[in-house]
């Protein structure tokens, strides 16, 4: 196995709502279960380095990174609802 595969799969098992363990929770949940999952790694690695400057920094990183990855996807999922119902 490759490493972009690898790397792929790692990536589809934690972040592809298709693919991960939270598929079958309705969208927002889903997003609400990742932020909050977000958010117990940053006070994992913030204790891990005994810095509440860490925490900070990687909690906003999160919440930001989380936050674009689900607004994203909201607008493929609409994008993609309209052109059916377009084409239909």
């Amino acid at each position: 196995m490759s490493a972009q595969n690898v790397i792929r799969t790692a990536w589809d098992g934690v972040m592809n709502e298709k693919k991960n363990p939270l598929q079958n929770l309705p969208l927002m949940t889903a997003h609400m279960m990742m932020q909050v999952l977000a958010w117990m790694w940053s006070i994992i690695f913030a204790l891990a380095f005994s810095s509440y400057f860490v925490f900070g920094v990687s909690v906003v990183g999160h919440a930001l990174i989380l936050s674009g990855i689900f607004a994203t996807l909201a607008v493929f999922r609409e994008a993609e609802r309209n052109r059916t119902t377009d084409n239909a």
